[in-house]
């Protein structure tokens, strides 16, 4: 038995049907994906992998990078996706905290990444968007055939790495059963089906394009339409094939953005949904107003996966989350006592349920903090629950940024900023962003005699934080707001730069 396996992968091994539709046009079948992942199975083997040791991949979105995950499921690894964004420097450490058995990169970024894993005893490997590299090169003198690995349901399948307001990245240990469940439970409210294509153009690093997206097509016998990024014109020429589409609200956005997209563009569409950022309401009211179509928007995270969404049937609320997922349980509580506060009411939302991961990875007392004795994760979003039962999501403890459906926390931000010469202290906030939900901001003190500028705090982060972390506009004070307690009021610093990136 092997849970993800069995449910996603074996079942490829009989469709000589189209699973992934390259943007040329070109397919590949089920059982050509099934056989790739057994050759890539075997080279992970060759390197001396074993069940439960990690595999991480930072490489470009491609047939070969899924099938690099099905081998993992398919032999008992860790798949541990890293964003394409990360700096050496984030990847030093991503490295040294998962040791991973394997790690895979872009040909381009071997030289720098070569003394990092060699350093920490890593084979790596080679991949890029085109099918090259040493990975390829392995698997095609690998035997197709590959005995998948015996797991059991609570075995980890996966660890995602999210940034954590101390500054260090926390890796979310997610099950078998985690994932699986998921997708289950995806698949039952948003009725996906063998009949379906969906319009793939999120990338395979995030939570949000591999297991949901990816995970929810491959265990209904679905089809990708495998696009290697978001773009305009080609998801609308492409579009005309799908039956679904999942993205993040910069999709939407830039789609209404273009008068292509009307009523009859979007006419044989089954499904519009969006995650990984709050959609503004007006997205939501103009993209059905444009065709018809009502975003069916949910919520989810790193540690949870999906927790809840807009029913498939019913009232999509523009501004809400819907509903709990099936088997999913949510309360909203007080912050400081944990007791329920009743409908109406904003706190801290909390979910219990088998999509909620097992903790940490070698945090066992940042897991057992995050946790209610009860079961209940204690997620740290601040939510209310109307009287019809929706859940909306109404601001962030902790004061996480969501830009373009990426995680930002401000204190990794201001860490590399607050080092920087002439500097003497930042605040990082999120403000409303048109195209990117929440954009970045820096307001910056600087030390007495400093004439440091934006642009050279910019040149100074480039290759230090992933350009989605960077801010998009700095301003500069001669000191922070600060409450009697001497703590930063952002609360402040965010009404007085809301409206920085407002459309004129």
């Amino acid at each position: 038995m092997n849970p993800l396996a069995d449910a996603l992968v074996v079942p490829l091994q009989a469709r000589g049907d189209a699973v992934l539709i390259r943007p040329d046009g070109s397919e590949m079948p089920g059982d050509a994906l099934y056989r790739l992942s057994g050759r890539i199975a075997n080279v992970l083997v060759e390197a001396g992998l074993q069940p439960g040791d990690r595999v991480a991949m930072q490489a470009e979105k491609s047939p070969e990078a899924l099938a690099l995950y099905l081998a993992c499921l398919r032999a008992g690894a860790l798949f541990l996706p890293l964003n394409t964004a990360y700096t050496i420097a984030e990847l030093d450490y991503f490295l040294g905290d998962a040791e991973p058995r394997v790690a895979v990169c872009t040909p381009v970024a071997e030289a720098e990444l070569r003394p990092v894993a060699e350093a920490r005893g890593i084979t790596l490997l080679t991949l890029d968007g085109a099918a090259t590299g040493t990975l390829v090169e392995r698997a095609a003198e690998m035997p197709e055939d590959f005995a998948t690995v015996t797991r059991r349901a609570d075995d980890l399948a996966a660890i995602l790495y999210t940034s954590g307001t101390t500054g260090r990245s926390k890796g979310a240990m997610l099950s078998h059963d985690n994932l699986l469940s998921n997708a289950d439970a995806l698949v039952r409210t948003w009725r996906f089906a063998a009949a379906d294509t969906l319009l793939h153009a999120l990338p395979i690093f995030h939570a949000h394009g591999l297991f949901v997206a990816t995970n929810v097509l491959l265990r209904v016998g679905g089809r990708m339409i495998f696009l290697p990024k978001f773009d305009v014109d080609t998801v609308l020429a492409q579009l005309p094939r799908a039956t679904a589409m999942m993205g993040v609200p910069t999709f939407y956005t830039r789609l209404l953005g273009d008068a292509r997209l009307t009523r009859e563009a979007t006419a044989h569409m089954r499904l519009f949904i969006s995650g990984s950022a709050p959609l503004l309401a007006e997205t939501h009211r103009a993209f059905e107003a444009r065709t018809g179509h009502r975003i069916l928007e949910r919520y989810g995270m790193s540690e949870t996966t999906m927790s809840t969404s807009n029913p498939y049937d019913g009232d999509r609320r523009a501004g809400t989350v819907g509903f709990p997922l099936p088997g999913v349980e949510v309360r909203i509580v007080d912050a400081e006592s944990g007791v329920e506060v009743p409908r109406g009411e904003i706190g801290i939302l909390e979910v219990r349920g088998p999509n909620v991961f097992k903790g940490y990875w070698r945090m066992p007392e940042k897991t057992a903090d995050e946790f209610r004795e009860d079961g209940f994760f204690v997620t740290g979003d601040m939510a209310r629950v109307d009287a019809d039962g929706y859940i909306t999501i109404v601001g962030r403890a902790k004061d996480l940024v969501i830009s373009g459906g990426y995680n930002v926390y401000p204190k990794e931000v201001e860490g590399e900023i607050d080092g920087l010469e002439g500097v003497a202290e930042s605040a990082v906030i999120g403000v409303p962003h048109p195209d990117f939900g929440e954009g970045v901001v820096a307001i910056v003190v600087r030390e007495p005699g400093s004439a440091l500028q934006a642009e050279g705090i910019q040149s100074s982060l480039r290759d230090r934080l992933a350009k989605f972390k960077q801010p998009k506009a700095i301003f500069f004070m001669g000191e922070l707001p600060r409450n009697t307690m001497g703590k930063v009021q952002k609360n402040t610093l965010r009404e007085m730069f809301d409206d920085v990136f407002a459309e004129p």
